[in-house]
């Protein structure tokens, strides 16, 4: 019934004035109200769970029509990042992960489409669950140095850095760490990625006073010189110590191919680790660089 609608009740003989009364007190309209929201919500909610459950069921789109499932994926996160969570929000962010794990490492299919669909895909994980510490990595490697859109990536870490603390997370420091290696090796925005640095020295501080120096000494060292190489060699090892983690190749030859271009070269030791080598003095060094 519509809210604004008014019922008249059959006149009794012995009243001389019509009386407008509403079938339903104001509290019952305003609880119905909620509850047409919330199935129209929930139905919404399940349509989108049940376009991904259908998929599963049927040999993969992406391998015969990759540009369809492009579009319907895109509509289906679209659909979900608009409908209500009913309060379980962390669980629907796990899930959004979840599928965007799936399309992250369909390797074969991504060599054909890219990465175009991680923004999505992030915009809901971060919409639903901004303190979900655990996706920024991926965040970062997919829609900076993959999709190479680090603009992106930096406002949807915001939403981490401004709702995050090191009470809420320990490992919150990640956030600016991720967001601050953006900011200098792919924009350039020296002054941005000593303020990151410096954010994520002060919330490693209570656990891990040694790498709290260390994002320190990085900002210190962009301010006296904000080409330091000793800086951006410790960055890309960084990068790439976190995609070899990841198992993400893009993003290691990404890393190693710099690596290269500052005059390092890149050997995996027998536990798996990256060892640096310097391929030749730069005169453009201001000093050996730190272990990363």
């Amino acid at each position: 019934m519509h809210p604004h609608r008014r019922y008249a009740p059959p006149i009794e003989a012995k009243c001389s004035v019509n009386v407008m009364k509403a079938p339903f007190p104001l509290w019952q309209r305003r609880w119905m109200t909620t509850l047409v929201q919330a199935v129209v919500g929930l139905v919404a909610l399940l349509g989108v769970i049940g376009m991904q459950r259908s998929q599963l069921s049927r040999p993969s789109l992406w391998a015969s029509d990759p540009i369809l499932a492009a579009q319907q994926t895109k509509t289906q996160l679209n659909l979900l990042r608009q409908a209500p969570s009913f309060g379980f929000d962390n669980l629907l962010a796990d899930w959004v992960f979840l599928q965007f794990l799936e399309y992250y490492g369909d390797r074969a299919v991504r060599q054909q489409t890219g990465y175009g669909l991680a923004p999505d895909y992030f915009d809901v994980i971060t919409h639903f669950d901004p303190r979900f510490v655990d996706v920024y990595p991926f965040l970062s490697s997919s829609v900076s140095y993959q999709l190479g859109k680090p603009e992106v990536a930096i406002d949807l870490m915001r939403r981490g850095t401004e709702v995050l603390s090191p009470e809420l997370a320990p490992n919150a420091y990640r956030v600016w760490r991720y967001k601050g290696l953006d900011q200098l090796l792919l924009l350039g925005d020296v002054p941005g990625a000593i303020a990151s640095h410096e954010m994520a020295a002060n919330w490693a501080e209570p656990i891990d006073p040694a790498l709290a120096n260390l994002f320190r000494n990085t900002a210190a060292f962009l301010r006296e010189d904000p080409n330091s190489l000793p800086v951006r060699v410790n960055s890309w090892a960084s990068i790439l110590i976190e995609a070899i983690a990841a198992r993400d190749q893009q993003t290691q030859a990404r890393a190693k191919a710099e690596l290269a271009k500052l005059g390092y070269e890149v050997q995996i030791n027998e536990k798996g680790q990256p060892l640096l080598q310097r391929l030749s003095p730069s005169p453009e060094a201001s000093g050996s660089p730190a272990q990363p």
